[in-house]
């Protein structure tokens, strides 16, 4: 097996930090991770906002996430579990990672809310 790539802090950029949280499901994945005490395994994503994401495409996600320095990843047996670095990222670029994650939580709420008013718009 591959050793796994973790780029030292000193590496981390911003440029790869925003692509890798530009993509919907990273973002979402990202924002669960950060939001745990203890690290999670990659099963656990197998739906993310109730849509099912293929293994491929959820190692794929993983390791962007994992290249631009914004998890920790480890093999347990055959399974990878996944921490955050956002204390090491933070200490890097205060409040990055945690307005980018406050904005995602807000957009989540805006994005409820506009539906329930189209259900209750379809319902009249």
């Amino acid at each position: 097996m591959r050793p796994l790539f973790h780029p030292a802090i000193e590496e981390v950029t911003v440029e790869a930090i925003l692509h890798a949280l530009s993509d919907p499901v990273r973002v979402a994945i990202y924002a669960e991770i950060v939001g745990q005490d203890c690290s999670q395994n990659c099963s656990t994503f197998l739906k993310v906002d109730d849509k099912p994401i293929p293994k491929s495409t959820l190692s794929q996600h993983f390791k962007i996430l994992r290249e631009a320095g914004l998890i920790y990843s480890e093999r347990k047996g055959v399974e990878m579990h996944n921490t955050s670095r956002c204390a090491e990222v933070e200490a890097r670029y205060p409040k990055l990672i945690s307005t980018i994650v406050q904005a995602h939580e807000v957009q989540l709420a805006d994005e409820a809310k506009a539906r329930r008013s189209a259900a209750r718009k379809a319902k009249a």
